[in-house]
């Protein structure tokens, strides 16, 4: 089995539940705060180790009460933090989360995220990944030393994922070092002017992407599914139909569970087909990673669905 390897976000999420989004200066009655630990890095690794993936997280939180509360969780889902700097004088990142209606809206707070940088990069690589595992990145940390971990991990041989979110620009030149781009429909109008909602459009989108070097090219289209464009190959997966509670770790459990499988060898389709499963159970919890599902209960919810079948 392949390490994943992620070099990614460690936030504490705030989220409050309102029956609509507040306008410009005006203040509403909110319910149902919780505090949940966060952050696309962590949460698309606890996802990835939930579902039995040999795991290690590279990042940084702050010397204080939200740090050691993250390093805590990660340590319990299974994840591996040697490489997690803390750091002190500085805050954990947060994210402030609004839930409403099954969607929310996020405003986020790098802290501590911001300060991993090159160096720290070049230690990862140097001291324990090895050619043919996988590295798994976002945008919310600094965006140099993204740009550069994909480099230094395609220069080591390592498969590269990259899920440019929140969304930033990615150099044309830095294609060429992702071998599989992940990415939803709004961050694919970001970056390619496309937003795919139809068959068209999505292999419009896949293809700009491949021109530019990116091997396989995956986009998420929410409660419809996901398409997958490797090398010549257009593959769509449909939704799963659930009600939904809380859409906040959704996507990051369908990267994570994603990675899971290819790590174990399984073809794309076949990973696909699990990490929609895993989104599903994701959205029917609130929170983000006391709702991510393990590996057991998205074999039960396949079981399930195939004992159904053959009634």
């Amino acid at each position: 089995m392949k390490r994943i390897i992620t070099f990614g976000s460690m936030n504490m999420d705030l989220s409050i539940q309102t029956d609509r989004i507040p306008n410009n200066g005006e203040t509403i009655q909110g319910s149902n705060f919780f505090l949940s630990p966060g952050g696309k890095g962590a949460n698309q690794t606890v996802a990835a180790s939930k579902s039995g993936a040999n795991t290690w997280m590279v990042g940084g939180v702050g010397d204080d009460l939200y740090g050691t509360k993250l390093l805590k969780t990660l340590k319990e889902y299974g994840v591996n933090c040697e490489y997690v700097k803390k750091i002190p004088h500085i805050t954990t990142g947060v994210a402030m989360i609004i839930r409403n209606n099954g969607d929310n809206r996020i405003i986020f707070d790098g802290g501590a995220n911001e300060l991993i940088k090159p160096d720290d990069i070049d230690e990862v690589f140097h001291q324990l990944a090895h050619a043919g595992d996988i590295f798994l990145t976002q945008f919310e940390t600094d965006y140099q030393t993204v740009l550069y971990s994909v480099r230094a991990a395609k220069n080591n041989g390592l498969f590269t994922i990259i899920n440019p979110a929140p969304a930033k620009h990615i150099p044309d030149s830095d294609y060429q070092n992702i071998d599989l781009l992940i990415i939803n429909q709004w961050e694919c109008k970001f970056l390619s002017g496309i937003y795919p909602s139809q068959e068209s459009e999505y292999k419009k989108a896949i293809e700009y992407f491949q021109q530019k070097g990116a091997h396989t090219v995956l986009i998420t289209l929410g409660a419809k599914g996901s398409v997958v464009g490797e090398g010549s190959t257009i593959h769509f997966t449909p939704g799963l139909s659930i009600k939904t509670v809380d859409t906040t770790a959704a996507g990051d459990t369908y990267i994570g569970a994603l990675a899971c499988s290819l790590s174990h060898g399984k073809s794309m389709k076949e990973s696909m087909d699990y990490a929609t499963k895993a989104a599903a159970l994701t959205v029917s919890k609130r929170g983000a990673q006391e709702s991510i599902p393990t590996k057991q209960q998205i074999l039960k919810l396949t079981f399930t669905k195939e004992e159904k079948n053959d009634e």
